[in-house]
């Protein structure tokens, strides 16, 4: 395995002792190790350090943020969509940046648009990898942390990193204009250094979102604009689908918390909801 040394920013090559095997323990990326290096310039890993954050989809650890690209044009990102992104992030209780890439294509009114949906809750930035527009912003951001870039197949990850960081020299795909979405270019997990300091690891893109294994009752706790208002319901256990005197339903009425929302917090609801039922009425942990 290739470790990055967090002095010197070199990456040499290290063994693993047979013990780690023996004891079932494997490392995974992000893990921060202990090394030793021999006469021959390879590496030793003698000890893996405790990890302080873990995502299970994909597997990293050691992550102080998660930055969600994503495009409201070529290819135009459904809410539904960028909403099952954000539960993930909720779920592994990370900072989310949203970026919303490609906004020389996009006008004023489409950009505020989507800030009113998500702009109180979530930090939203604007950039143009094209025509390099914020990337500063972004770099100040990233500087200095280890951090996951997500989101859909050609929203423009890898340009946004090449932009980023031109020394990365990613490969960069094109968008299917028939399908309206990207070809994968990434297809597997690399944590990437970049000149101005941090690490920040490209995901796959990803065409489908699957849940984590939480309680169909417990998928409100992911969504902050409901767990603001949840205790102004009639009921404390309130789930906000059918009971009466639900506080969160009214302001969805009086339009405080956008129907689009609702409309991806019902849908999650019923997907876990029918889940449960298919593991004979077991809930999760």
């Amino acid at each position: 395995m290739e470790v990055v040394d967090n002095e010197t920013g070199g990456r040499i090559l290290c063994t693993m002792p047979g013990r780690f095997r023996i004891q079932g323990i494997r490392p995974i990326v992000g893990d921060r190790v202990e090394y030793s290096l021999g006469g021959n310039g390879q590496g030793r890993i003698e000890s893996i350090l405790t990890r302080e954050s873990e995502l299970l989809r994909p597997r990293i650890s050691n992550i102080e943020q998660i930055l969600l690209v994503l495009s409201l044009r070529e290819p135009a990102v459904q809410n539904v969509i960028t909403d099952r992104f954000l539960v993930l992030a909720e779920y592994a209780k990370l900072p989310v940046v949203v970026v919303i890439n490609k906004i020389d294509l996009l006008s004023d009114g489409e950009i505020e648009k989507f800030i009113e949906i998500y702009g109180e809750y979530y930090d939203i930035r604007r950039v143009s990898s094209k025509k390099e527009i914020n990337i500063d912003e972004l770099r100040d951001i990233l500087k200095g942390k280890i951090s996951v870039m997500a989101g859909m197949s050609g929203v423009g990850k890898s340009s946004l990193l090449n932009t980023l960081n031109p020394g990365l020299k990613l490969r960069v795909s094109e968008i299917s204009r028939g399908l309206e979405r990207g070809r994968h270019t990434t297809s597997y997990v690399e944590l990437l250094q970049f000149d101005f300091g941090g690490l920040i690891a490209d995901t796959p893109g990803f065409a489908n979102l699957e849940l984590p294994d939480i309680e169909s009752d417990c998928l409100k706790r992911f969504f902050p604009e409901i767990v603001q208002e949840s205790g102004m319901c009639a009921f404390s256990d309130c789930v906000h689908i059918d009971e009466p005197g639900c506080y969160v339903k009214e302001l969805i009425k009086a339009g405080n918390i956008h129907v689009s929302r609702y409309d991806s917090y019902l849908s999650m609801y019923n997907e876990l909801k029918e889940r449960e039922r298919e593991k004979g009425g077991k809930k999760y942990g």
